[in-house]
């Protein structure tokens, strides 16, 4: 038994993780404490051992203005439909959370290989999507038309011009109906899904409100699924059915939109940078995983970040000058 435990936490956190930890197990001993690095958030995360269980409390260290207030109600909905860890203890007001900790296996371990993974993460959308739905936060395109305006001014003049030109394209073309938007999480990239070796789960909701249901979609195809057979795979467990000509192209323009997304998130960190970027020259995506092995870059470093934002940015443009994009474009306004 731990009978200091708290004191692994600062102390502005005290008050709010003994309300939880005693609400939660009342008198009974910690037997452990451990911190649980390597989420982006800044939230403080530790993995508790009480009984013969394990269990992660989740701290909020700080509240920007851009802190999205429905995350908590979006937890709750994913816990209840086994989508994210049981939730034992959640406090909005105080930003803390305790719920079940899961140990993590390698995704490439899941059964079926590629397939198998990319079949079971359709599934996994498809779960999610048939939630009650998430509460509306606001408009992903507005957010994304805000995040590239702040971000425009890290590069030099004109650089991003034909972004910003082909996000309104985009915003034109896409057809947008938020009477059909339902449950997101709007950020599953692979660090947020765990494996626990007979199931997925979905962590770390602070991006998840209601969106377009491709959204999610687009960016577990852009990370898990890199062949033709892979994605029609992840597509059609998702949605039931062979993807047709159209859902084909909602998607190839849904990814851009989520790339420039994730551009935005990444690029915002350069704004502490006192020069402009003058150019979008990336390493290829072996070229990148090799630097990072090597240690060259770092994971969480602001160079690597920058690398990850161009890398987003220059796939953007790659696309918006392929003359299938343009089609896809045509589809989805036509139809």
């Amino acid at each position: 038994m731990i009978e200091n435990w708290l004191e692994k936490l600062p102390e502005t956190s005290h008050s709010a993780a003994r309300e939880a930890v005693t609400s939660t197990f009342g008198a009974a001993p910690i037997h452990s404490i451990d911190p649980v690095l390597g989420g982006a958030s800044g939230a403080l995360t530790f993995r508790l051992g009480v009984g013969n269980r394990f269990y992660l409390l989740r701290m909020e260290t700080s509240r920007s203005p851009l802190r999205n207030p429905r995350q908590y109600a979006c937890m709750r909905i994913a816990a209840e439909a086994g989508i994210a860890p049981s939730l034992r203890y959640a406090n909005d007001d105080a930003g803390a959370v305790i719920m079940d900790f899961i140990t993590a296996r390698p995704l490439s371990a899941y059964p079926g290989g590629p397939l198998g993974l990319v079949s079971a993460l359709g599934r996994l959308a498809a779960q999610l999507q048939a939630t009650a739905p998430f509460p509306v936060l606001g408009d992903y395109r507005a957010f994304l038309g805000r995040m590239l305006g702040y971000i425009k001014g890290v590069f030099a003049p004109g650089l991003l011009d034909e972004h910003m030109e082909g996000f309104e394209r985009i915003r034109i073309a896409y057809p947008w109906d938020p009477a059909r938007h339902g449950s997101s999480h709007n950020d599953p990239n692979p660090r947020n899904i765990i494996f626990d070796g007979e199931k997925l789960w979905l962590i770390d909701w602070e991006t998840s409100y209601r969106n377009d249901s491709l959204t999610d979609i687009a960016i577990l195809v852009e990370n898990h699924a890199g062949t033709a057979e892979l994605e029609d795979g992840l597509l059609t467990s998702w949605s039931g059915c062979a993807p047709d000509r159209v859902m084909r192209a909602k998607l190839r323009v849904m990814r851009q939109l989520t790339r420039l997304y994730y551009a935005g998130l990444l690029m915002a960190f350069a704004t502490k940078s006192s020069d402009p970027i003058a150019d979008l020259a990336v390493p290829t995506p072996d070229e990148f995983r090799a630097r990072v092995a090597s240690g060259e870059l770092k994971p969480v470093a602001l160079e690597t970040r920058i690398v990850l934002g161009k890398m987003c940015l220059a796939a953007v443009l790659a696309e918006l000058r392929t003359d299938g994009f343009e089609e896809a474009l045509r589809v989805c306004r036509d139809g």
